[in-house]
């Protein structure tokens, strides 16, 4: 490498450049991190304890929530922690471990949208047969293809990445390991590993959704062949959810990852980072529990449940409290 100093320590420069910022955005973040797990645990809790919500739609919701809650456990609590730290150091193993999980479970949760879809088309086309269809042995097999097809591209591109050499800078453009601003400090970056990074990247995103659009093309194609007009707003409004979700995750993640880039961009995919490692997440369980009739009764019965017991439990622990004196 000449003599180029070869880097084994990366700085995060994250939200630097905007240092009158970095408190409100710390409470900003923190708050919507709590949201997020919080609205996901209700979900998975939901979904657990109601009978009527054991089908393949609500199972897959569960991996789904599981799956985000953990994407945002990988970047969140490093990035709170970096708002409020002079020192943004992260060394290779951390950088890698960070690029490994993000993108594994980001892929993740691309493919249980496309089996998500899957199902709908499924349930529409064939009801009759469903319940063969989609038995609990099939939805976890499709849930565990998901998990595998999505680490084995990650593992792909992180071994890629970091067999590059690292020299001169180590200020990562962002606030976690992501792929263009870490592969920018390398000094030995091919057209060849890049095309191959993007075709990785392609065959997530791309991969994934075009399985989700021809599922809904027969799924387009059986409801406008119902003779009911209801019949055909109730069908759609099953998929309503899903589809809205889709759109927000595959419109931020393709714009980032998909668009040319250049030196320049890395400021605004800082920014736009933010969409889909805090708003995405946060977004998707209100969606799903605001167009959903049954989520919103299960998680009303549930948090009535929990009002109902939490005084019986006060109280019995005061009468405890009372006999013991």
């Amino acid at each position: 490498m000449g003599n180029h100093t070869i880097v084994t320590t990366f700085l995060l420069w994250g939200f630097s450049s905007f240092p009158e910022l970095q408190n409100l955005l710390f409470i900003v973040i923190l708050l919507s991190h709590v949201i997020i797990l919080l609205a996901n645990a209700l979900i998975m809790a939901a979904i657990k304890l109601n009978q009527n919500l054991h089908t393949p739609m609500y199972f897959f919701l569960f991996a789904l929530s599981f799956s985000e809650t953990c994407t945002t456990m990988v970047i969140l609590p490093r990035m709170l922690v970096d708002l409020l730290s002079e020192s943004k150091a992260i060394s290779l193993p951390e950088c890698a471990t960070q690029m490994f999980f993000f993108f594994g479970l980001g892929g993740n949760n691309c493919f249980i949208l496309s089996a998500m879809s899957y199902d709908r088309y499924t349930a529409i086309h064939n009801p009759l047969h469903y319940p063969i269809l989609m038995t609990q042995k099939i939805c976890f097999q499709l849930i565990m293809t998901s998990g595998v097809l999505g680490f084995s591209v990650s593992l792909c591109i992180v071994i890629i990445i970091f067999n590059l050499s690292f020299c001169n800078s180590n200020i990562i453009q962002h606030f976690f390991c992501d792929i263009e601003p870490v592969v920018s400090l390398a000094c030995n970056y091919t057209f060849y590993q890049k095309m191959i990074l993007l075709a990785f990247t392609a065959f997530v995103l791309v991969g994934s959704f075009i399985l989700i659009m021809v599922s809904y093309v027969f799924i387009v194609t059986v409801v406008v062949k119902l003779p009911s007009a209801k019949g055909r707003y109730k069908t759609f409004s099953t998929c309503s959810a899903h589809f809205t979700v889709v759109f927000i995750h595959y419109g931020f993640a393709c714009f980032v990852y998909l668009r040319p880039k250049n030196s320049d961009s890395f400021r605004d995919d800082t920014l736009l980072a933010v969409t889909y490692t805090v708003l995405t997440p946060l977004l998707n369980p209100i969606i799903y529990s605001l167009r959903n009739k049954d989520m919103q009764t299960a998680l009303r019965k549930d948090i009535g449940n929990v009002i109902k017991i939490f005084p019986k439990i006060i109280n019995k622990r005061s009468q405890n409290l009372q006999t013991s004196i």
